[in-house]
């Protein structure tokens, strides 16, 4: 049986650099960790408020809704 013939692949040769790299520069994150944790207490505050005080604080006319305003709160900080 003949024998196959075995390609040789052509070796990698990366494209010309005609543009120049722009250097990225990274703004100072360093508000976005106290934000976040903020986001976190408040809400886990106004949740915790809404049931020592027996549905009377923090807004009384939301009613249960205030549990969805509290979990609104710490979505915001995960985002």
């Amino acid at each position: 049986m003949p024998k196959s013939r075995i390609r040789k692949k052509a070796d990698y040769t990366p494209p010309p650099s005609s543009k120049q790299s722009t250097a990225i520069k990274l703004t100072n994150r360093s508000w976005v960790a106290p934000v976040m944790l903020a986001l976190f207490l408040i809400g886990l505050a106004w949740i915790v408020i809404f049931y020592v005080t027996d549905t009377r604080l923090p807004i009384e006319a939301l009613g249960n809704w205030n549990i969805v305003v509290g979990f609104g709160f710490i979505a915001a900080g995960r985002i």
